[in-house]
């Protein structure tokens, strides 16, 4: 495996400036998953009444938690049928073999 170094990336979010480590090197990466985290903050920003930076920030959080735990989710339930649907091929050739006997 090919591993960039380590870069340091400037993004903005909300309205300031942070220098990130993209410890996998993959900068645009970085400024993508900071755009993700902007974004979501704006948006959140533009519902409340408030101009409170920490308040949007932890609503923020958890709004990327929750879609976190969705996806977690979904990978659990595709590998649990994955498994599954992998148990019922190795029992049919399992009969395939037997029967061939």
């Amino acid at each position: 495996m090919n591993q960039r170094p380590a870069q340091t990336v400037r993004v903005e979010i909300f309205n300031q400036i942070y220098a990130l480590r993209a410890e996998d090197g993959d900068a645009e990466r970085t400024q993508a998953l900071a755009g993700k985290v902007d974004k979501t903050m704006r948006d959140i920003a533009k519902q409340l009444a408030t101009a409170d930076s920490l308040k949007v920030a932890i609503l923020a959080a958890l709004h990327l938690a929750a879609e976190l735990q969705q996806s977690n989710d979904k990978y659990d339930a595709l590998n649990s049928d994955l498994a599954a649907r992998s148990a019922e091929c190795v029992e049919v050739l399992d009969q395939v073999l037997k029967a061939g006997r």
